[in-house]
């Protein structure tokens, strides 16, 4: 068994391209994949990645200008029956 340790992209259809050194042409080998995602590739998606118009969380955040937000007595818990 021989190992190969390399770098690689995975494109955003989740391909990744594997060139085998020429030493291993013309012969089947069984293969193994084992990968860690690189700590600065764990990307956390951006706002307008997931759809948010470019800049909406700047205008709308701290935005709201009428009177204080006062969050009413909740009241008390409703006892519900056991379910079995």
């Amino acid at each position: 068994m021989q190992t190969l340790k390399l770098k690689a992209h995975i494109d955003t259809n989740g391909m990744l391209q594997l060139q085998m050194p020429p030493e291993v042409k013309d012969m089947d080998v069984e293969i193994l994949v084992a990968f860690e995602p690189k700590a600065e590739e764990k990307k956390v998606k951006t706002a307008v990645a997931k759809g948010w118009q470019p800049g909406f969380f700047e205008k709308v955040i701290g935005g709201w200008q009428g009177e204080p937000l006062v969050r009413e007595e909740q009241g008390e818990y409703e006892i519900r029956e056991e379910l079995l």
